[in-house]
C-alpha cells in the first residue's frame, strides 16, 4: 500500500508488524538515555505510519507519550511525531508554551498551545487562506526554509483515552498540527518548502530573523507573488 500526500510524494506503508512496533517502543522505554531523534535519510521518515489500533497497552502508550514529550522539551521543539524516534506509528505530541515578543507573536498569529497527545490525527483546510513562515524540523537539523501552509484547519484525532476530538486551529497552532501530521504520512517540511529560501540556522539568525519574510523573499528570490489571503508572515522558525 502507498499513500499520495498533498506534496505529491508517494509514501510506502511501513512494514513493521504490531509486535515489532511494540518491541521497538519497549526498547525505548527500557533505555536509561533518551532516544535520539532520527534524521532525514532514515527510511521511517518516508513511510506511511501504521494507524494506532492497540499495538500498545494503556500503560505502555502513556509511558511512550511521556517519553516523547521529554524528548520534545529537551530538543527543544514544539512537536514530535513517533517516526522521529524510529517508531512508524500514528502518534504525535504537540505543545507550544514558549514566550516570544508581542510583535513577533502578532505577526505569526502565535498563541500558546496546551500539551496535546494525538493518535491517528487528520487535518483539512478551513477556507483558502494561507501563511508563509520560516519553519524548521528536529529531523532536518541545522536548516530552515519558508513553507506556505493552511492558516486555519479542522484537526481531528483520537486521545490516548480513546475519545474522538475535533478542534479548529489557526495560525501557529495550525502550522504545528500540519507539520506533525505530515510526519505520519512520510512527508517532511522540505517537500513543501520554497527551496530558494533554504538557510542554515546561522545564516537565518544573522540575516533573516526579523518578524517578516519580505527581505529574505526579495534577496533570495522566492515567492515573487504573495499568497492570496496570506496574513503577515514571520521569520521565526518552528522546530518539530
Amino acid at each position: 500500500m502507498t499513500h499520495l500526500s498533498d506534496s505529491g510524494a508517494t509514501a510506502p506503508a511501513t512494514d513493521f508488524t504490531p509486535v515489532r512496533i511494540r518491541d521497538a517502543v519497549r526498547r525505548i522505554l527500557d533505555a536509561e538515555a533518551m532516544p535520539p531523534i532520527v534524521q532525514a535519510g532514515h527510511p521511517v521518515l518516508r513511510q506511511l505510519a501504521a494507524p494506532f489500533d492497540g499495538q500498545l497497552d494503556a500503560a505502555e502508550l502513556g509511558a511512550f507519550i511521556a517519553r516523547m514529550r521529554e524528548v520534545m522539551h529537551a530538543a527543544p521543539g514544539v512537536g514530535l511525531a513517533a517516526p522521529q524516534l524510529g517508531i512508524p506509528l500514528r502518534v504525535a505530541v504537540l505543545e507550544d508554551q514558549y514566550t516570544i515578543d508581542p510583535a513577533s507573536s502578532a505577526a505569526r498569529d502565535r498563541e500558546p498551545l496546551e500539551f496535546l497527545a494525538v493518535l491517528n490525527p487528520r487535518y483539512r483546510s478551513v477556507g483558502t487562506e494561507t501563511a508563509s513562515f520560516y519553519e524548521g524540523c528536529l529531523s532536518v537539523s541545522g536548516y530552515q526554509a519558508v513553507v506556505s501552509r493552511h492558516r486555519q484547519i479542522e484537526f481531528t484525532y483520537l486521545t490516548p483515552e480513546g475519545q474522538q476530538n475535533r478542534q479548529l486551529l489557526s495560525g501557529w497552532q495550525a502550522r504545528i498540527a500540519q507539520h506533525e501530521t505530515d510526519h505520519l504520512d512520510g512527508t517532511l517540511y522540505l517537500d513543501r518548502a520554497e527551496l530558494r529560501s533554504l538557510s542554515s540556522n546561522a545564516e537565518h539568525s544573522a540575516r533573516w530573523a526579523q518578524p517578516g519574510i519580505d527581505e529574505a523573499r526579495h534577496t533570495l528570490g522566492f515567492l515573487p507573488d504573495q499568497d492570496n489571503g496570506t496574513h503577515a508572515p514571520s521569520a521565526q522558525r518552528s522546530g518539530s
